[in-house]
């Protein structure tokens, strides 16, 4: 078995096709076919069906897809972390981040760690928790700033809580105010139309459990948004939608609403695999990060609503 069979199996498995997979590899679609039908023969079992031309994967492929994604991965892992050995001049990080705080904070670490790290290659990502935990489960991923905990089941991740972060109702600052309360209590969101995030969000999973415990089922106006899609929703008066604070900072057209005691808030955490080593260009990023919010929590300067998790600092 060959990492170049595995990087040609798992070409195939995503093509669905072995002439883009070939294309994609940069390889003639017939060397591509015997190095998989080599590596067939040596694992003793077909991994793909080829019946009529349609091309999927057979138990033993679906079995071996998500090893030799981890396999693959963690190779460049390695090769990344040999070349990190001149100091940091060169390497590769690749880090997750929800929409808002992709939006917030990490814009701000990424700016002083390009400027400290110039020849660091930055690969981010930006979607909800649920889907970057499993992009960290994959290898895809070095880091990963997710929302913990959740509803997703036990994982081979290590999280390191960050900041606590409380949230809001967010609707038009042009329009009626969501309540006449000073607080918004949980059970006038079956009362009010509801912008909601796409599934994946740890948002939608937080406002749907905290209907379920107030026992009210809510009242959807739109759903199946990304971040910034439901706070252009909400600021156009569609509904009103539970977002964090610290993404309605910078949005004069959003008015952020206070959720009635005990509200509702949300643990930042920073994840990685427990199982591999961080490189020296993800262990860099970490002790950046740590350090930017030691010291804006000392002056002050954390976004209204959030507060620092204490946590002891790594080394870079």
């Amino acid at each position: 078995m060959t990492l170049q069979q595995l990087a040609y199996f798992v070409a195939v498995a995503e093509t669905q096709h072995f002439t883009r997979a070939a294309r994609a590899c940069h390889v003639a679609q017939p060397s591509l076919s015997r190095q998989v039908s080599a590596l067939e023969r040596e694992l003793g079992a077909a991994l793909f069906s080829r019946a009529r031309g349609n091309v999927a994967l057979t138990a033993a492929g679906e079995v071996l897809l998500p090893l030799a994604r981890r396999i693959l991965a963690d190779t460049e892992t390695a090769r990344t972390e040999v070349q990190e050995l001149a100091g940091l001049r060169r390497g590769r990080l690749r880090l997750g981040a929800t929409p808002s705080l992709t939006v917030t904070l990490v814009a701000d670490v990424l700016r002083a760690y390009r400027d400290r790290y110039p020849g660091i290659e930055l690969m981010l990502t930006e979607s909800g928790s649920r889907d970057l935990v499993d992009a960290l489960q994959r290898g895809d991923l070095d880091l990963a700033l997710v929302i913990t905990p959740d509803s997703r089941g036990p994982t081979a991740l290590t999280e390191q809580p960050l900041l606590r972060e409380d949230l809001m109702v967010a609707s038009a600052a042009g329009g009626p105010a969501p309540t006449r309360r000073k607080r918004f209590p949980i059970a006038e969101l079956a009362e009010r139309p509801l912008v909601m995030f796409r599934e994946g969000y740890d948002l939608r999973d937080a406002t749907f459990a905290a209907c379920r415990q107030a026992g009210i089922r809510p009242r959807l106006a739109v759903e199946g948004g990304e971040m910034d899609a439901v706070l252009r929703l909400v600021e156009a008066g569609l509904g009103i939608a539970i977002v964090p604070t610290m993404v309605l900072d910078g949005r004069p057209r959003l008015r952020g609403t206070p959720l009635a005691p005990p509200g509702l808030a949300r643990t930042i955490a920073l994840a990685h695999r427990t199982d591999v080593t961080l490189t020296r260009a993800a262990q860099a990023f970490r002790h950046l990060l740590l350090r930017h919010l030691a010291e804006a929590a000392k002056r002050g300067g954390l976004p209204r609503g959030v507060r620092r998790v204490r946590t002891q600092s790594s080394g870079a």
